[in-house]
Formats: structure tokens, C-alpha cells, sequence
């Protein structure tokens, strides 16, 4: 070994030095997400930018429903989620489980709400008392139903809730053995093409109690891998900024990922309302500076956890939502850094 680094030099002795380093792993990044039917971040994952735009290994996991993600989050077997809603975000972390909103994603108008099946006998929320509800338990579903119920004066327990999937409603449904369904699309379409009443719909919230499809993350993760976290929100920005100047492009792409007809994913994408990176920043969506305390994001899970903690769903509030709402990523982004 000695003779050959006389013969070859202090260039040979740097390549085995080299050799011999520890090398810098390339990280893996599992980002969860849920069909929320057609939206941008569909043309996100449709046309790989995730992979593109975050020097990491990247996997994607789908989830039929945001209390179904909450266990992988807390294992530390995810990084990211998104089209989670907000309920079941705002039970972690009333439990103390660190994670941030980084990234919302849209407010749902149409796309979500309370339908009746034709033939039930129910044409208003009144009519539901004793009535058999599928609801996917601890998600969106329960907040919107427990605010429904309360603006029409119809006890929260009068009402029967059969916990399901979205996938499973529809076969329920086809089968009469429920009476109404509380969802989002693209099941909430499916149920309307079979001749649903719809009683209520998102865009009855106000948007400081409303229902929306967030991106969340790990916050020790995120503080540690600031960089990844930050292309994280580029890749989603970049499917708004895609879907905004090719419409009818992004529109096929949302199909095929959606797995719905190119009709549905345009309806699908009329009943939200999408946000940038530049709208992250406002008090409309995650706010900036001293106005993330009174974004409409934050006191949305201020006046979540007030509805989940009177029907039991949760028993503590979280202690400062505002700490939840993390529009620094967005930031980046939006000034280049």
C-alpha cells in the first residue's frame, strides 16, 4: 500500500480517503395523502413533482380517511399528509402529538356536505331525528354533522351514526341500509349522481369554522430537514400554479389520479377553493407574523375543538392553536429563499 501511494501520488491518497468517507444518505420521505377528488394536489403527485422538485426517496401511501393516518403520523412513519381535514388533526395535537399545518390546501364549497338518500323520507335536517347517519367518526364528517344539527335544533344523540368509509357508504347506500351520509367527493358526487337530497353543504360554514383538506408535518422533522420541508410546499404550489395556467390539462390529470370521469373532476374542482403559496401567507388561509393567531386556519381549529370537546370526541382543547399553523415553508417559497 505504501509503495503504491509513492507511486501515484497525494491524488491517489485523497480517492482512498475519499472512498473510505461516510457518504451523505439521501433521505426517504413517505408522504400520506387521501382522494379528496380532483384538486391541484392531484396534479402534484399526477405529475411527479414531489420527485422532481425534493432530492429525497419519495413514497407516497394512501388513506382512506384522516383518523386512519393519525396512528402512522404518530409512529413517525410518515412525514407528511395531506387532504387530511381538520378534526382529526386538531385531536393529535390536544393530545400533545407534535405536528403543524404548513400547507392549506383548499376550503371545500360543494364538495362535501350532508346528503339523503331518495325514498328515506327525510327533505331537512329536522327530518333526521332517529334517522341512520354513515359518518367516518373523528374526521370532518363530525364537526360538519354536529354543526348542522345545532343550527337546525336537532339533538346531537337524536340521530344515529354508523361508522364507515366513504367506499363503504356507497355500497350501504345502494343496499337502503342507511338513511343519509355525511361525506366529501368523490363519494359526495357518487351519492348525489344516485339521486341524493342534499341538505347541507360546506359552504354553510363561515371560514373561520369551515372545513378544509390540509397538508401537515412532523414539526421536529420539519425543523430538522427545513429544506426538504420547504420543496415540500414548492411541489404543492407548483400543481396550483399548473392548474391554474393549463386548466384543461390539469383537469385530465385529476381524472386519471381521482380515478373519476373528466365531468366529475371538473365539478369536483369547482366545489373548492384553492390556495397558493402567496395565499398561505394571508389571514384568509395560514396567515404571517401576528396574523397567524387570527387566521381564518387557526380559529377554524380554535372553534373545531369547542364542537369535538361538547360531543366527546376530544377531552381538552389544544392549549395554543396559533402553534399549530406553520406558514414558514410557505414563506420560503414565496420570497425565493
Amino acid at each position: 500500500m505504501f509503495r503504491f501511494f509513492l507511486r501515484f501520488g497525494l491524488g491517489a491518497i485523497a480517492l482512498f480517503l475519499w472512498l473510505g468517507a461516510p457518504r451523505a444518505q439521501t433521505p426517504s420521505v413517505v408522504i400520506g395523502y387521501e382522494n379528496g377528488g380532483a384538486d391541484p394536489y392531484m396534479v402534484t403527485q399526477g405529475l411527479g413533482l414531489f420527485q422532481k422538485m425534493m432530492p429525497a426517496k419519495i413514497s407516497l401511501k394512501f388513506f382512506d380517511s384522516g383518523p386512519a393516518a393519525m396512528s402512522a403520523l404518530a409512529s413517525n412513519s410518515l412525514q407528511f399528509m395531506c387532504g387530511l381535514g381538520v378534526p382529526p388533526f386538531v385531536a393529535a395535537i390536544s393530545q400533545g402529538v407534535p405536528l403543524a399545518i404548513i400547507f392549506n390546501q383548499e376550503r371545500y364549497t360543494t364538495d362535501a356536505g350532508l346528503v339523503a338518500r331518495p325514498g328515506s323520507g327525510i327533505s331537512s335536517i329536522a327530518d333526521l331525528k332517529g334517522r341512520k347517519i354513515a359518518i367516518v367518526v373523528g374526521s370532518q364528517s363530525s364537526f360538519e354533522l354536529a354543526t348542522f344539527l345545532a343550527e337546525a335544533n336537532v339533538p346531537y344523540e337524536s340521530v344515529r351514526q354508523i361508522n364507515m368509509s366513504p367506499p363503504e357508504m356507497r355500497v350501504a347506500w345502494a343496499t337502503k341500509s342507511i338513511d343519509a351520509a355525511i361525506v366529501w367527493d368523490p363519494v359526495f358526487d357518487a351519492l348525489r349522481g344516485m339521486g341524493a337530497t342534499v341538505l347541507k353543504t360546506d359552504a354553510d360554514l363561515p371560514r373561520d369554522a369551515s372545513s378544509y383538506n390540509v397538508c401537515i408535518a412532523d414539526t421536529h422533522w420539519v425543523r430538522s430537514h427545513a429544506v426538504l420541508a420547504a420543496d415540500f410546499v414548492r411541489a404543492l404550489d407548483a400543481g396550483v400554479t399548473y392548474t391554474k395556467e393549463h386548466p384543461d390539462e390539469a383537469l385530465k390529470i385529476m381524472a386519471v389520479q381521482a380515478g373519476v370521469t373528466l365531468p366529475v373532476a371538473k365539478t369536483e374542482l369547482a366545489g373548492y377553493e384553492i390556495f397558493s403559496a402567496k395565499d398561505q401567507l394571508t389571514p384568509n388561509v395560514l396567515g404571517s407574523g401576528d396574523s397567524v393567531a387570527h387566521s381564518a386556519t387557526t380559529l377554524t381549529l380554535a372553534n373545531t375543538a369547542k364542537v369535538l370537546l361538547k360531543i366527546g370526541r376530544i377531552t381538552k382543547a389544544p392549549a395554543n392553536p396559533a402553534a399549530a399553523v406553520d406558514p414558514t415553508f410557505a414563506e420560503k417559497v414565496v420570497h425565493g429563499n
